[in-house]
C-alpha cells in the first residue's frame, strides 16, 4: 500500500486495521511514521467521525 486513503475515514479504519491485522506493522505510530502522518491528526480525524484507536486491542474501533 503507497498511501492511506485518507479523505474517506471508513476506509482509512479499513485500512489501518488490515496493516495492524496483517501484522504489517505493530502499532499506529508505526503506521504513522511509515506514512508520514502525524499521529495526533489523524487520531482527531478518526474521533471526529466517531472511531478511536485502542492501544490494548491494537485496533481502531
Amino acid at each position: 500500500m503507497d498511501h492511506l486513503p485518507e479523505h474517506d475515514v471508513p476506509m482509512l479504519v479499513s485500512a489501518i486495521n488490515f496493516l495492524l491485522r496483517d501484522e504489517e506493522f505493530d502499532n499506529l505510530d508505526q503506521i504513522c511514521y511509515h506514512f508520514n502522518l502525524d499521529r495526533r491528526q489523524l487520531e482527531a480525524k478518526l474521533e471526529a467521525a466517531g472511531f478511536h484507536y485502542d492501544e490494548r486491542h491494537n485496533r481502531v474501533w
